[in-house]
């Protein structure tokens, strides 16, 4: 059964506040055992938060537009009201949940989000400029767009999510999770407006979707404010394009808990200051990952962006002296073609070094291609990590083990070599072997292989 919201007195005329009608009509609907509420298009609902509920399709048709409030007061708070936007800052790990959410859901099995419709998180009335290269919230909360905690059975296909000023869409806790062929257009300047952060959740497919966003595109997380529900585990991205001024694919840095079986394949990353991202840095683990059949562009930007053009970073390093890293072991990287201002990097502690990487057919073109410094490796966030200046390496791995580099292929191209370095260079690793491997160093007095 369908639920239309003028129906329930929404005026959608872009300035009344729809919230009242838009929530009438989803408990009407969820009494009634589920259907669809329905905002219909050419029209621009203005909302405070809405709460999804058991068994509602919320259904934006093309052309209609759900824009969020611009006064916080207004909005719902999942974590009781406490004032903290839920942004991990340099060495500080997430223990609140969000302060403010615009669609929030909980405990609400099979609900959905679709349409071709789109949510707008009114991005700017909640941010302020700090520079000419992002804007943040920093100064009070930002509400997260969707946060849909502990449902299962939960969908969101086809809409257009824009404009968030913080996390787009992030469901905690929730299990058999599918996002398919929705749009997330948010600007790269917008600080922590990352694009989907699948938070201690499991069987979750993320299915031809394209991003772009400031921070990472898709984020996988066990954050320490939703450690009551289990590991991060069983997910498949795929067919994704994806833009961003830090990670494209990232798993971490807040990794309370455990990251495991994660499927990447057939997506293409352009313009982005890092490509695919493994950060550890508080206790979780993560094993068995694979990423295949990618390609990768990408760039440096400014350095209040955590990334130095890292086409592949895989880093396990303490958040600070109270808490130790996980462990990362069982990575494979097969058919990958990077087109970077940097190379891959591996980089783990001291007793406790990085275990079982495959790298079977990836291409490695280092050049430079913005106006930023090179020849530096971004180690961010964590006790005593900072961007370390060190000429890029095609490889450069150190407290790795068991690493292989299988039928893979280094080049330094252009005239701008000085910032640039071996083919493969090794520090403090044991068990490293190269099979059929192609490159040599970015100038003729270096060696091209460091072990």
């Amino acid at each position: 059964m369908q639920y239309y919201v003028k129906d329930f007195g929404a005026k959608a005329d872009g300035v009344t506040n729809d919230a009242a009608a838009i929530q009438a009509a989803i408990d009407a609907c969820s009494a009634a055992g589920g259907g669809r509420v329905v905002l219909e298009n050419g029209r621009t609902y203005y909302s405070s938060s809405i709460i999804l509920k058991p068994g509602v399709d919320l259904h934006l048709e093309r052309g209609s537009v759900l824009k969020a409030h611009s006064d916080l007061e207004t909005y719902f708070h999942p974590n009781g009201g406490a004032k903290d936007d839920g942004v991990e800052r340099v060495g500080t790990p997430v223990t609140l949940k969000p302060s403010y959410a615009f669609i929030y859901a909980k405990d609400a099995d099979h609900i959905a989000i679709s349409g071709a419709g789109a949510i707008d998180g009114n991005a700017y009335a909640f941010v302020g400029r700090v520079s000419q290269y992002y804007v943040t919230g920093d100064f009070y909360p930002r509400p997260t767009l969707i946060y849909v905690e502990h449902c299962n059975h939960i969908s969101f296909t086809g809409v257009i999510m824009r404009n968030a000023p913080f996390w787009t869409l992030h469901p905690a806790g929730c299990d058999d999770v599918l996002i398919s062929q929705i749009r997330i257009l948010n600007d790269l300047d917008v600080a922590n407006s990352d694009g989907i952060d699948p938070d201690h959740s499991s069987n979750v497919r993320i299915l031809g979707c394209h991003i772009t966003c400031a921070d990472d595109c898709i984020c996988l997380k066990s954050s320490a404010g939703n450690m009551e529900y289990g590991p991060c585990r069983n997910i498949v991205i795929a067919n994704c394009t994806l833009t961003s001024t830090s990670a494209a694919i990232k798993i971490g840095t807040e990794g309370t808990g455990d990251f495991e079986n994660v499927v990447v394949d057939n997506c293409v990353i352009s313009d982005s200051n890092r490509g695919l991202s493994i950060q550890i840095r508080d206790g979780g683990n993560v094993k068995n990952v694979s990423f295949s059949n990618i390609i990768i562009g990408t760039r440096r930007f400014a350095d209040c962006w955590w990334g130095c053009a890292e086409p592949i970073t895989i880093t396990t390093h303490n958040r600070d002296d109270n808490t130790l890293s996980g462990h990362i072991s069982g990575i494979r990287f097969r058919n990958i073609i990077c087109d970077s201002e940097n190379g891959v990097l591996l980089s783990g502690r001291d007793g406790n070094h990085i275990e079982d990487v495959l790298f079977d057919n990836v291409e490695v073109t280092v050049r430079a291609k913005s106006k930023w410094e090179r020849g530096m490796y971004d180690l961010r966030p964590g006790i005593r990590q900072t961007i370390e200046r060190i000429p890029s390496a095609g490889f450069y791995m150190r407290r790795a083990d068991d690493v292989t580099l299988r039928n893979c292929r280094v080049r330094f191209a252009g005239d701008q070599l000085e910032d640039f370095g071996e083919a493969v260079r090794c520090e403090d690793c044991a068990n490293v072997k190269l099979e059929q491997f192609d490159g040599k160093a970015a100038r003729p007095e270096l060696e091209d292989v460091v072990l």
